[in-house]
């Protein structure tokens, strides 16, 4: 059985007046309704030359309505250039340079995941699918 887990840890010595901040969590990813990890790993690194809505994940790639898990990271490292994340037509929000997301997918239906970059020039971006 695999165990995949994941790990987010937030410092900084001054993010409010006169106090610290940390904070690190984890957690293993399970297949749904069961403690069972999840087995099964996605990845690319995709390029895009112009702007318009692109299709970046579909259902195909996974196990329906499963405990889909999905990493997406902005590459550039223009700061003015970002990709609008959405699913079906609900825009998620937008990933700056060198930002990232890590969320939840319920793949059914037509919930796939759509890219807009912001430029018509050279955008890249990385995505990881842990799934079912």
């Amino acid at each position: 059985m695999a165990t995949t887990t994941a790990s987010i840890s937030i410092a900084s010595p001054d993010i409010i007046s006169g106090m610290g901040l940390n904070y690190s969590k984890s957690k293993v990813l399970c297949k749904a309704g069961v403690c069972t990890g999840l087995e099964k790993i996605q990845s690319g690194t995709r390029e895009y030359l112009a702007t318009g809505a692109v299709e970046l994940l579909d259902e195909s790639v996974v196990t329906t309505d499963g405990a889909n898990k999905v990493y997406i990271k902005n590459l550039s490292t223009d700061a003015t250039e970002y990709f609008e994340i959405a699913i079906q037509s609900e825009v998620l929000g937008r990933l700056w340079a060198g930002d990232w997301m890590f969320i939840p997918w319920s793949a059914g239906g037509s919930n796939n995941i759509t890219v807009n970059p912001s430029v018509a020039t050279s955008m890249k971006l990385e995505y990881v699918v842990v799934h079912e």
